[in-house]
């Protein structure tokens, strides 16, 4: 008879396999135990009287251990704490590094639920979410320490550009740096950067998981994660990935994702081994939401109520993303290694969708005036993406003058071309408000009528078809980037890092009408960014260092591949209709920090104290081409706390805190001066935390808080009236998350997740109009089943 399953010793529940096994008194079993006995049975008097033999069947006793990890990168038995960086120019452990580096691995994000990316770091502390349409981004756009990082974005280390939905699936580590990271990854990254390790191939063995997902607002999701092996130099992995699901709480808004990732892998021995990937993502929101509005002027702007979901049934955002990758990966000697990554990429983004605001209109009949909410005109616009990049990193390790050196030699190659336009916009509809006082033919589309009475079929009001209009621009950027560091140990207690990049680029940017055809500007420049990053580490005891670090970063005119010549929104800013003459934006980074590796390395407490400035910052009007050069600064300085591994044997955790405070310095418009920089939060944390009761069943939740925030243009003072107060407020906010799992056997668990589990109201970003308030997602329920073959 098969027992409950018992808590087993903790040396055996932490085995790095997984284990399944059953333990039966068997004849063998007998027969052993008889061997072992006959010395001092032969050593007895011969008046002994034999043993009798007795059967005994024992208890079957399961022991459910922890899944292997598939990522190398990992710290063994500790599924929320990451060891190293997949970056292979971080020569040193995460917990050496001197930078605030925070990591997700794949366990914490499978336990929390989340599978966009955009969810995903929006829970992340001293990162905030901005609007995503209207023209100034075309999928996800993150902020990270007030700085836009919307194109800061990378895969493996390769910059990912285009403005596209990001999906989890095919991840199996999520890097954020924060602060300047130029050195690492060129131009921009003036808040920080994200890295997204994707899955790879392996021979170290063999696995086959699948995960079937259904949930509350009509919601499926299959992925599969197969590994395999053939022979001794070759292996191949699949992830699959289909998604479908309605926005929780705002149907018939509805998701939809598919995926494909394909590794292969040949090592010829383990000094030379070549990786191929492919990767493929279909998403598109039917219906796309953008949220709620605010209503009412300050100091009562508040988030209207109960807001329909007023998106018009042709509306739509949609990624569809390939990209082909080669790795190698090659050791000379034992202190000289390789790696190479070469990959090409196409993608096709494009949205329409349909704001609204609440506006006073009019009764065309009796000219009666009420304030309802109205839909907006539409925003509308698509990008071709196409582009190349090749990164080639020699390590060379060398003991010069009795000191250990790592050294990295780097050079990138890199070729950027983003051609975008718009759609064009019809109606059917009948209109049924007016837009001016008095009597007349109504010209407007409102969400009741002067009685109150909401319309119909709100979603079909306006009868809108669209049409994929020309090219209204070509952007277009070449770089070439080299890149010198060294880590070396000056003694056994200090280390230093130094790094320095030099980028060359060649950018162009071409405007034309297109309903005509005709070009109304032909911009280009050429220009070399030198950046570095200067680190002293010292070590208290071996497991805890304090560090000093120095970075910088460097931000170009026109640099933002989305927004062309619309300078309010990181687009160029154009002198006497030429985009050459400014300087970069320079951002400086001092941080001071701690790292300490606790509990037999199982757990990773950080914290930093840092500033951040950006000098000769490009202020921009709105759509206008027309802005300043070089006239703006700001600053950004803080602490950030984080924690992740064990606390327990049972207890994992993933902790982050960030308290945060920004400044315009200087301002070709004076009331900036002194004000916030715009979508920043002061204060940000997220928690999760797991704890295995026994072996068979876990438990855990999560919270997330952002403090109220107030919009405006990107990289810029926020929005404020006369007498100081927030003209579009953000309210602060904090969610609540919880899961369980249970598992059954090996082979087979389930998790269940309760997003937004107090189905709390609230507001992930705002446009500077309020015209746009994005929700987050109301309470879903998530079931989980996973398999392993």
């Amino acid at each position: 008879m098969k027992h409950p399953l018992i808590k087993q010793p903790k040396n055996l529940r932490n085995t790095e396999d997984q284990v399944f096994a059953s333990m039966k008194k068997t004849t063998l079993a007998l027969g052993i135990s008889s061997a072992m006995l006959m010395p001092m049975v032969a050593a007895a008097q011969d008046t002994t009287p034999p043993v009798k033999t007795q059967k005994e069947k024992l208890a079957e006793v399961e022991i459910l251990g922890k899944r292997r990890e598939s990522n190398p990168n990992a710290e063994v038995g500790a599924p929320y704490k990451a060891k190293s960086s997949a970056d292979s120019r971080h020569t040193r452990p995460l917990a050496e590094t001197p930078q605030t580096i925070s990591v997700l691995t794949r366990s914490a994000l499978d336990d929390s639920g989340l599978t966009d990316l955009k969810h995903v770091l929006g829970a992340q502390p001293g990162i905030t979410l901005g609007t995503g349409e209207n023209g100034n981004a075309f999928g996800d756009r993150y902020i990270i320490r007030g700085q836009e990082a919307r194109s800061d974005v990378f895969v493996d280390g390769l910059r990912d550009p285009g403005m596209s939905t990001r999906e989890s699936f095919a991840i199996e580590q999520l890097e954020i740096s924060k602060g300047p990271n130029s050195s690492f990854a060129g131009r921009g990254t003036a808040g920080g950067a994200i890295n997204a390790i994707t899955k790879q191939a392996t021979l170290d063995h063999d696995f086959e998981r699948i995960s079937v997902g259904v949930g509350s607002d009509s919601q499926k999701r299959v992925t599969a994660d197969i590994n395999k092996g053939f022979g001794d130099n070759f292996a191949l992995r699949t992830n699959l990935l289909y998604g479908d699901e309605d926005v929780p709480g705002r149907s018939p808004s509805n998701r939809s994702r598919k995926g494909i990732a394909l590794s292969g892998l040949y090592e010829a021995s383990k000094d030379f081994s070549v990786t191929l990937d492919y990767y493929g993502l279909r998403t598109k929101d039917t219906s796309p939401d953008l949220g709620f509005y605010l209503t009412g002027t300050a100091p009562n702007r508040v988030p209207a109520l109960n807001v329909p979901v007023y998106a018009q049934a042709n509306d739509f955002l949609k990624s569809d993303v390939d990209t082909l990758t080669a790795r190698i990966n090659l050791a000379f000697a034992p202190d000289l290694k390789l790696t190479s990554l070469t990959r090409y990429g196409k993608s096709n983004n494009g949205y329409v969708t349909t704001g609204a605001s609440s506006a006073t209109r009019y009764n065309g009949a009796t000219g009666v005036a009420y304030t309802t909410g109205v839909l907006d005109g539409g925003h509308t616009g698509w990008q071709d993406i196409d582009y190349f990049a090749h990164q080639s990193n020699l390590r060379w390790d060398k003991v010069i003058g009795g000191m250990k050196h790592e050294f990295i030699f780097g050079a990138e190659y890199a070729d950027h071309k983003v051609v975008s336009g718009t759609y064009g916009i019809s109606t059917t509809g009948t209109f049924n408000c007016k837009t001016t006082a008095g009597v007349g033919a109504n010209n407007g589309f409102c969400f009741t009528d002067s009685n109150g009475t909401p319309v119909a079929n709100l979603g079909n009001l306006s009868g809108r078809n669209y049409s994929r209009l020309g090219w209204n621009q070509d952007w277009h950027v070449k770089a070439l980037a080299l890149t010198a560091m060294d880590t070396v140990d000056l003694t056994d207690k200090f280390t230093a890092f130094g790094g320095i990049r030099a980028d060359y680029f060649d950018l162009g940017l071409t405007r034309r009408n297109n309903t005509t055809g005709v070009i109304t500007g032909d911009y280009g420049y050429k220009d070399t960014l030198v950046n570095g990053h200067l680190g002293l580490s010292y070590k208290i005891t071996p497991k805890l260092i304090v560090y000093g670090s120095v970075a910088s970063a460097q931000d170009i005119n026109g640099g933002e591949a989305d927004s062309g010549t619309s300078s309010g929104y990181g687009g160029a800013v154009l002198y006497q209709n030429q985009i050459a003459g400014a300087k970069p934006e320079t951002s400086v980074n001092y941080e001071l920090g701690l790292k300490w590796n606790l509990l037999d390395d199982k757990l990773l407490a950080t914290a930093a104290l840092f500033q951040t400035k950006k000098s000769d910052v490009m202020e921009g009007a709105n759509y206008d081409t027309i802005g300043t050069f070089n006239t703006g600064k700001n600053r950004v300085q803080g602490v950030e706390f984080g924690l992740s591994g064990n606390l327990t044997e049972d207890l994992s955790v993933q902790f982050g805190a960030a308290f945060l405070d920004s400044k315009v310095l200087a301002s070709a418009t004076p009331a900036n001066v002194g004000n916030p920089l715009s979508n920043f939060a002061k204060k940000t944390f997220s928690l999760q935390a797991k704890y295995q009761l026994t072996n068979a069943f876990s438990f855990g939740g999560s919270a997330r808080h952002e403090s109220d925030r107030c919009g405006g243009q990107p990289d810029t003072a926020a929005g404020f009236t006369t007498t100081g107060l927030c003209s579009q407020p953000v309210p602060g906010f904090t969610v609540y998350d919880v899961f369980a799992a249970y598992r059954f056997s090996r082979r087979f668990d389930i998790r269940v997740n309760v997003l937004n589990a107090t189905n709390k109201d609230y507001y992930t970003a705002v446009y500077r109009s309020g015209s746009f308030l994005y929700k987050g997602d109301a309470r879903a329920v998530r079931f989980t089943l996973n398999y392993e073959m």
